[in-house]
């Protein structure tokens, strides 16, 4: 392929794999979920990430009907237990026919329905898609029904992710949906996107510079809506009613326990919050019999959170139904449903048994006389009531003991940081969501060069890869430079900057097949270049071990393979206690040395690799007044000995790693490192050795001008090229710095 064509096969895009033909949807659907329904069959593989009410049944169900038809095969729809007889009967309200399977008597096209539990029946070769409803199933990455599903249904061609809003800090989930739907992998998009750099190991970070890439990925296979106008659709009757809160703080007596207080202090643990749970039970429990009395004739929705708290409620209310986990399918399917339709008045449950998927919007009463610290829970199990199609205002009580500290007010605090996230979400993904739904295009950054220029250097903005086609064939005297490591979105989120490579092959690609060659080309014949590399360290969450990358072994190798020579290389040391202060790398640190040693290793060096292109170097590189500026004579003083003697060491041990060029100005916000120039002693040693006065010196990846600074500095040329137009700038004005301060050399 050609440079530009590489480039757009770097875009962080999950190609279609479905329907190509326009589908004839259902018009019973709103006009909202008729796009997402056509979207999510062209995809093939794609998540609808849809809020409570939205309408997942009808469109899983449409999706299901036309992946059958187009297939002559069958469809299986996976449900928690109580829903696979609510989405039945959601098919026979929109014309599609949904049968209960158990995996046994699976044939022809058609729809079948079986609930997670029995999942394992069923055989994937017998189906040609599989719809998961309330796919929030997934999130717990060592889950058993996330790993059968990931590792036994990975290769249909169709599937179909469903669910609420999904957890918008929950960045696991995220990634096992994309697992599941086939994009990445969560390990994937873990070192992709994300960073930890908290020292907590799971609490991790969406990259500053891979922000807007990351949300085009995911909207690429998902769609995301609260409500019909997150997608440029009019709201209609697909506006919430007023849901009122209601705190019942029950008091509690003396303290009977032994430790010494009158009464009994506010908890501050789980454990102690467990604990007051306990002792409360009676007092909480009779708080909801007298609400319930306020309004004997209206249902109610009881949720707890203890088999204890639930064995009383049942006790303690005439009129109610009680599910727990230890109950037959029957039952709970049963009551569920009997609920519904409105018998029993009165049911008692736990959010995590009943809270999922049903459709309560005829129930305006909710009651909470148990809580868990899990605020998706509590988001759950309100929403069973308070969803799009309920008509009246939903009053929610929280009862809680005095003592239970500061529950409630975590579950507050949890729910205004997933509101708040749920609405970034909506926003970062909006245009794309309407792009990919609607067709409306966005306006896309374009690319640019531009060029600057003073006496004796001219620095070029654009990607190395294009402008290095403009240098004339053999005017390279000498090139030094230090190649992006593979790092992505540490300082941008250009597909053209070759640090944003996701993986080795991709970077090998981008760097050898269309960058080295051409420094081949311009180099004069006979003459070297030389790059600054390290090995890079391989990370347990991005490359699955512990280790090193020979990053200097395949970069000789790339330049040999297109005709360079090995011509020489030098290891520069490094402090390995301030390497292992600053990267916190557990191989380094000493107290690895007591806990196992086998997984000590030492620091990690630079190189500068130097390549020579063949031929005959036809202006040879004399340096009459020696490297120390004194008379090169064999007779001569000792000095120009010793200076070679430096230059000729195999190691490098004198390097000042903090004498680098400043870089205020040049670094964003959002880059996720600081820049490292490198360091101007590496830089004069390979321009003294192996240039002379009047050389032209080239830097592909220019920076803050570094390789120029000192190049102009010691009476060279120099001919830049950076991607990024904030270190552009600031490296124009090291250059001028360099021409000013060097005029005398150059007059």
């Amino acid at each position: 392929m050609d440079y530009n064509e590489f480039i757009k096969s770097k875009a962080l895009f999950d190609e279609p794999t479905g329907i190509k033909e326009e589908p004839n949807i259902n018009g019973m659907l709103f006009e909202f979920q008729r796009d997402i329904v056509r979207w999510a069959l062209m995809r093939g593989r794609a998540a609808i990430f849809a809020d409570c009410g939205l309408g997942k049944s009808p469109m899983q169900l449409e999706w299901a009907r036309c992946v059958t038809e187009h297939t002559g095969r069958p469809v299986l729809i996976v449900a928690p237990l109580a829903v696979t007889t609510q989405t039945i009967g959601e098919g026979v309200k929109f014309d599609v026919h949904v049968e209960k399977a158990t995996g046994a008597e699976v044939f022809g096209q058609g729809i079948y329905i079986t609930n997670y539990e029995q999942l394992h029946k069923h055989d994937p070769s017998n189906y040609s898609g599989i719809v998961l409803d309330e796919s929030s199933i997934l999130k717990s990455y060592t889950g058993k029904y996330r790993n059968e599903l990931i590792d036994n249904w990975g290769s249909i061609q169709f599937r179909l992710a469903c669910t609420a809003t999904p957890a918008p800090n929950d960045f696991m989930e995220l990634g096992n949906h994309a697992e599941f739907i086939g994009s990445m992998t969560r390990t994937e998009m873990l070192s992709m996107f994300f960073i930890h750099d908290s020292g907590e190991t799971q609490k991790w970070r969406l990259k500053g510079h891979a922000e807007s890439e990351f949300w085009k990925w995911l909207s690429s296979w998902a769609v995301m809506i609260r409500k019909p106008s997150d997608l440029g659709y009019d709201d209609g009757d697909f506006i919430l009613p007023e849901l009122r809160m209601h705190n019942r703080e029950v008091a509690v007596g003396e303290n009977d326990s032994a430790d010494g207080m009158l009464f009994r202090l506010p908890a501050s643990t789980l454990q102690e919050r467990q604990k007051e749970r306990k002792l409360t039970i009676d007092d909480r429990v009779q708080e909801c019999v007298d609400l319930i009395a306020e309004r004997p004739d209206e249902q109610w929705l009881i949720w707890c959170n203890l088999n204890s708290e639930s064995d009383a409620l049942k006790k303690a209310i005439a009129n109610s139904t009680e599910v727990k986990g230890s109950d037959s399918p029957e039952h709970k399917v049963a009551a569920l449903h009997g609920f519904t339709n409105g018998d029993p008045q009165i049911l008692i449950s736990k959010p995590s048994i009943a809270g999922w998927g049903m459709n309560w919007q005829h129930c305006q009463n909710v009651a909470f006389v148990g809580l868990s610290d899990s605020y998706e829970q509590f988001y759950q199990a309100v929403r069973q009531c308070w969803r799009f199609g309920q008509k009246k205002p939903v009053d929610c009580y929280v009862i809680t003991a005095e003592t239970e500290g500061a529950v409630v007010a975590n579950i507050k605090r949890k729910e205004e940081d997933a509101d708040k996230m749920a609405r970034e979400m909506v926003k970062h993904m909006q245009s794309y969501n309407q792009e990919n739904i609607k067709g409306i295009t966005r306006t896309e950054s374009v690319y640019m060069e531009e060029s600057k220029e003073g006496k004796n250097w001219k620095a070029h903005l654009g990607d190395s890869c294009e402008v290095i086609k403009t240098i004339e064939t053999g005017s390279i005297d000498y090139t030094i430079f230090s190649p992006p490591f593979a790092s992505l979105y540490t300082y941008s989120n250009s597909d053209r900057d070759m640090g944003n490579c996701k993986s080795d092959d991709e970077f090998m690609q981008h760097f050898g097949e269309f960058l080295v060659p051409e420094l081949l080309r311009v180099t004069r014949p006979g003459r070297l270049l030389s790059f600054h590399c390290m090995n890079i360290p391989a990370m347990k969450s991005r490359d699955g071990y512990m280790g090193l990358h020979d990053f200097r072994g395949k970069l000789i190798k790339m330049f040999q393979d297109v005709g360079w020579i090995f011509h020489s290389e030098v290891c520069i040391w490094k402090d390995p206690l301030l390497e292992a202060t600053r990267t916190k790398a557990h191989g380094l640190m000493h107290k690895q040395i007591c806990k196992d040693s086998s997984m000590c290793r030492q620091g990690i060096p630079d190189y500068l690799i130097t390549m020579r292109k063949d031929g005959e170097n036809d202006k040879p590189l004399a340096h009459p007044h020696g490297l120390n500026g004194k008379v090169c004579d064999q007779r001569a003083n000792t000095g120009s000995h010793v200076m070679w003697r430096k230059l000729a060491s195999p190691v490098w041990m004198d390097i000042n790693q903090t004498r680098t060029l400043q870089y205020r100005g040049a670094r964003s916000d959002k880059d996720e490192r600081h820049i490292c120039p490198l360091q101007l002693d590496v830089i004069e040693r390979g321009v003294q050795l192996w240039s002379v006065e009047g050389d032209t010196v080239f830097s592909p990846f220019m920076g803050i001008g570094s390789e120029g600074y000192v190049s102009v500095g010691m009476g060279r040329k120099f001919v830049g090229i950076e991607l990024k137009s904030s270190y552009f700038d600031v490296a124009c004005k090291n250059l001028n710095a360099a021409q000013s301060k060097c005029a005398d050399l150059w007059d």
